[in-house]
């Protein structure tokens, strides 16, 4: 058996598609992570949803920004936007379904000494105190109030962590930190509007794997969402966004040892913000 960690799909299928084919993936045998962000920009959302629900126990996925997009678009409580391709999704005759299969998903995942999560943890957690965070995340998204949460949850603020937080704003600082985080200001502030590559960001903006004091550097966190970075593989850290919707390449890496694997996806696949 062997897991193997994918980067950012975005509704990139066919290059799924050639990926599994070269890592030879059996899923009576192998385990697929998904970074999060299955859909949106790419023009296979349905078909990436459909394929990974489909994988059952041989798959895990967390939680993207795009991900949790389309399920407040689907609810009604976000509009769709000019460059988004989630139509097809919508338009499905099987919609509910993938929707409600998507809301069900984990913020984050942990085995071992290797975390899954979208976009990164703020310094101050634990690996064992993000789960926990996250499971107060997931109990609201799953639970019978869920539409008060979707309502709610879109807003930059508040912008750091204190323990002290509580209903929408501590759901809100947990879900952009583990969906949207890339970069933290010298007082430990998230940058959300942040999107170019680390070396643009201001002197005084750190990315969130570097923050002196992080505290979940004992556990390798494997994550997506930077696409501007590119990948990045080290002892704590497993950056999986290589680009595919973009045109460049979409990554798995297997776990067990580390290796490689990447796929070239369409020029012109996905549609820039």
């Amino acid at each position: 058996m062997a897991v193997y960690a994918i980067g950012d799909l975005q509704g990139c299928f066919e290059p799924l598609e050639r990926l599994l084919e070269r890592i030879a993936f059996d899923r009576a045998r192998d385990r697929l992570w998904f970074v999060g962000d299955l859909v949106n920009r790419g023009p296979d959302s349905a078909a990436c949803l459909r394929f990974v629900k489909s994988l059952g126990e041989a798959a895990v996925t967390v939680l993207g920004n795009h991900d949790l997009h389309l399920v407040c678009v689907a609810e009604g409580f976000e509009r769709a936007r000019r460059r988004d391709t989630l139509a097809p999704v919508l338009e499905a005759e099987d919609r509910r379904e993938l929707v409600e299969w998507l809301r069900h998903r984990p913020l984050m995942h942990v085995e071992g000494k290797m975390a899954l999560v979208h976009a990164g943890l703020l310094p101050e957690w634990t690996v064992t105190e993000a789960r926990d965070l996250a499971a107060e995340v997931e109990a609201a998204l799953r639970g019978p109030r869920y539409r008060q949460l979707l309502a709610r949850m879109y807003g930059d603020e508040p912008d750091r962590w204190n323990a002290r937080l509580a209903g929408i704003d501590r759901l809100r600082v947990i879900i952009n930190a583990m969906t949207r985080l890339r970069v933290l200001d010298e007082d430990g502030a998230m940058v959300l509007r942040f999107k170019g590559e680390p070396g643009e960001a201001s002197d005084g903006w750190t990315p969130w794997f570097d923050m002196p004091g992080r505290r979940s550097r004992d556990h390798a966190v494997v994550c997506g969402h930077w696409s501007a970075m590119g990948l990045r593989l080290r002892r704590d850290l497993l950056s999986l966004d290589s680009g595919c919707v973009w045109g460049r390449t979409l990554t798995a890496v297997r776990l067990e040892d580390r290796k490689v694997f990447e796929v070239r996806c369409p020029a012109g696949e996905g549609r820039e913000d």
